[in-house]
């Protein structure tokens, strides 16, 4: 796995890390190592294309994890679309045998899953390490959720 490095771009400094989970279309059994390996090669082409860096890539039989930094300006939607749709038609034209077994469909569900990953620790190492900045002035709490909402 690579390391995840600070992006340095002209106004900004950032390190964002994103976890996606992609399920084949209808959940299908559609991963073989000839599929794995492609999948593999399409995704490094992306990354010399696209601002991605993909840190890892797993498969489990009908899904996909990939584990990638990217920069500010792409956010999570523009990612997935842009890497389901390369990675879906180079798949189609490498291995037709798997357009096959989707009954000459999409690769890929509609939905996926995203997740935020942090390079240093989970969030409430972030909120220490925040809280521990203003060594000078005392830092003040102005909200705090405790419980996540549901969108």
């Amino acid at each position: 796995m690579n390391e995840s490095q600070y992006i340095h771009k002209s106004h900004n400094v950032s390190v964002l890390l994103y976890h996606f989970v992609c399920p084949a279309k209808y959940r299908r059994v559609v991963f073989s190592s000839q599929v794995d390996k492609s999948l593999k090669e399409v995704c490094l082409e992306i990354e010399m294309r696209y601002e991605v860096c993909f840190l890892e890539i797993g498969t489990d039989n009908d899904h996909v994890h990939f584990l990638l930094q990217s920069v500010p300006t792409k956010s999570p939607t523009q990612i997935i679309k842009m890497l389901k749709s390369i990675t879906a038609r180079e798949i189609f034209r490498l291995h037709p045998e798997v357009k096959e077994q989707l009954w000459g469909g999409e690769f890929w569900t509609d939905g996926y899953f995203v997740n935020t990953v942090s390079k240093f620790g989970d969030e409430s190492t972030i909120s220490r390490y925040v809280r521990e900045q203003g060594k000078e002035k005392e830092y003040k709490v102005l909200h705090k959720t405790t419980q996540l909402a549901l969108f």
